[in-house]
């Protein structure tokens, strides 16, 4: 496992792009960005060509790796080898130090004569081969030197008063020029001291500087403030100190709004003249996004979510173990028993009369006597009977139906055979009255010679010739036949639904099933909805925690053939579901209740997820079918109870 850092990484950028550029045929930075993530987190060959992999194919993923991990190699082995170059060298170069340095300390001091050594010719010492002996003589006759100067200097000063007037040795020339150069007389005199300040400059620079670097000593100011606090010079003027200004991000990016800002004012104020050349309806994209600011949360957050955990965590503990003992002892499903129960609307006072005894009545419903009862018409009461309006039920069909008659395979054999001596008998007797003319003969190559007798013989190339046209005459006739007899692709669609489907006009058969858990098991949500569609039944399926309920609505042929795949083509114990205390038990179907409806309720099938118990109570009382949901429900509390 071998890790490239970030600089290696930049530097093989180029590289790594061309090698892909090769190898793909052109430029795809994503594959690009891939390789070098993996380089950096350092994975190995393999690893790489899985990564590249989903973008190009296995072989070339697998070639592209090699050629990028042996040009790694190479830039590797390249950069080794220069750094033990460069460390070889940087070591010759202090073994040449040391080694002169040895000989420095091994040489005779200066003056010192060598016996042994061969004499050389006077060589003029550098500053780098001087010994400590030879600076202090140098510096001792530099300093007898200037000595002389001065007394010199001072000789002249008192021969003549004028002279006193020149400044010391470190008086500029153009300066010492000018104080001397007020009588013209004495100008040559001036000149000659000026030059020979300048030479004794020039000797001392020339001399001290190759011995004795000038050291320069960088004195802090005097620090002088006024009474008001202010910092001023030894004139007395205010003196301007620069502030420091800190060096942090956050400091340097304010400083740069505010020019940012100025900038824009400026912008604004020279673009408000040139506004109308610009189509204000093109949407302008910001120059800059500015960044987010930190967000610091407030002291205490955190200990305030953990201790609403805490609080949440012990709240569903002890409504767990409430519900347990509920569960135990009955108290949980008679509870969840009441609220299913639908409720009735009964009115609050029962009326004293009904709007039927209005024929009976003298006047009104609210027509009492004296003696405050009802008045009651007594003509209207006879020793007659009244029969109600006899009415059909709604489940007998309008027209009588008959059983079909079923033909044994002996009788059918024997209709067959008189129908068709009946149809010959026909066709016989239109030929004997010339309606129709006779048939021809039904030549076979078996029959031919019995048929045709001396005309065989004659010719027989050209009678089984005349035979075989026949044949396939007669075949081609047959087939026209079958062709027209066969049903097209339309009317055997017809005919299969018209198979499947049932008279559903004077009643619905409807089953309701419940299931305790639909919802993570594909395979079988698929077999209930498309059995459903394939069968032509209409129903729903509403999905529920604990309880799932499927009802289909169709005939009898179809609702039995639906009940054999729910209950016992699709096994339903196979897979294993949680109950509300959280125990895996299996899962399983159950029929609720099947019956028979004047119409259907529902559409195509389809699924429906409901979160709450109302929201599902809801929906089938959109349909008008609410009991369906009543009677699943309360099983399905009853049974988890049973679980418990």
């Amino acid at each position: 496992m071998t890790y490239y850092s970030r600089k290696e990484i930049e530097d093989l950028h180029s590289d790594i792009t061309s090698i892909v550029s090769k190898s793909v045929g052109s430029e795809d930075r994503t594959l690009v960005s891939a390789i070098e993530h993996c380089l950096y987190n350092g994975y190995d060959k393999r690893r790489i060509g899985d990564k590249i992999a989903s973008s190009m194919d296995a072989k070339k993923a697998s070639r592209l790796t090699d050629k990028i991990l042996q040009h790694l190699e190479d830039y590797r082995n390249s950069t080794q080898k220069a750094k033990k170059r460069t460390n070889e060298e940087s070591r010759g170069d202090n073994k040449d130090v040391k080694k002169q340095r040895v000989e420095e300390l091994k040489a005779p001091p200066m003056g010192a004569s060598n016996p042994t050594a061969p004499k050389q010719p006077d060589a003029k010492p550098t500053p780098s081969n001087l010994s400590s002996t030879q600076i202090k003589l140098m510096m001792a006759n530099a300093q007898r030197e200037i000595e002389e100067r001065k007394r010199a200097l001072n000789n002249l000063k008192a021969q003549d008063p004028i002279l006193a007037a020149v400044p010391q040795i470190g008086l500029p020339v153009a300066l010492a020029t000018q104080v001397l150069a007020k009588k013209p007389e004495d100008s040559e005199k001036a000149r000659k001291i000026a030059e020979l300040q300048a030479q004794i400059r020039a000797k001392l620079s020339g001399t001290l500087a190759n011995i004795i670097p000038p050291v320069v000593q960088d004195r802090p100011k005097p620090l002088i403030l006024d009474d008001e606090g202010r910092t001023i010079d030894k004139s007395g003027r205010a003196v301007n100190i620069p502030t420091l200004t800190p060096t942090l991000k956050a400091n340097i990016r304010a400083k740069k709004r505010e020019v940012f800002t100025k900038n824009q004012v400026v912008d604004k104020s020279l673009t408000d003249e040139t506004v109308k050349f610009f189509d204000d309806r093109i949407a302008l994209k910001p120059t800059i996004r500015n960044k987010r600011t930190l967000r610091f949360h407030e002291p205490g957050k955190f200990l305030q979510m953990a201790e609403r955990m805490r609080m949440k965590s012990q709240l569903e503990k002890l409504q767990n173990e409430i519900s347990q003992i509920a569960r135990k002892t009955g108290i949980s499903s008679a509870t969840k028993l009441a609220l299913i129960a639908p409720k009735q609307d009964t009115p609050d006072d029962v009326p004293s009369m009904e709007w039927w005894d209005s024929v009976i009545l003298t006047n009104d419903l609210n027509t009492l006597d004296n003696n405050g009862k009802i008045c009651i018409r007594r003509s209207a009461i006879t020793n007659l009977i009244e029969h109600p309006t006899q009415m059909k039920p709604p489940n007998e069909p309008l027209k009588p139906v008959y059983l079909p008659v079923f033909l044994t395979k002996k009788e059918r054999k024997k209709l067959r055979r008189q129908n068709r001596r009946e149809a010959w008998k026909e066709e016989q007797e239109k030929v004997r009255l010339g309606l129709v003319p006779p048939p021809e003969p039904k030549l076979r190559i078996s029959n031919l010679m019995r048929v045709l007798g001396s005309e065989a013989v004659q010719d027989p190339t050209k009678i089984e010739a005349h035979v075989r046209e026949q044949m396939a005459k007669r075949q081609k006739a047959h087939e026209d036949a079958n062709n027209a007899r066969k049903l097209t692709a339309e009317q055997k669609r017809e005919k299969k639904i018209r198979k499947i489907k049932e008279d559903t006009s004077c009643g619905v058969h409807v089953s309701v099933y419940r299931i305790r858990d639909l919802q993570d098991n594909a395979s079988k949500k698929f077999k209930v909805e498309t059995n459903a569609k394939q069968l032509h039944m209409t129903g729903s399926v509403v999905l529920f925690r604990d309880c799932c309920v499927v009802v289909v609505e169709g005939g009898p042929k179809q609702q039995k053939k639906y009940r054999r795949l729910m209950l016992t083509r699709v096994k339903w114990e196979e897979d294993m579901v949680k109950n509300p205390d959280g125990q895996e038990v299996p899962n399983s179907c159950v029929l609720v209740w099947e019956g028979t409806s004047q119409r259907r309720h529902f559409g195509e099938i389809k699924f429906k997820v409901f979160p709450m118990e109302k929201m599902a109570r809801e929906f089938f009382q959109k349909h008008q079918v609410e009991h369906y949901w009543d009677l699943a429900y309360s099983g399905a509390v009853l049974e988890a109870a049973t679980d418990a």
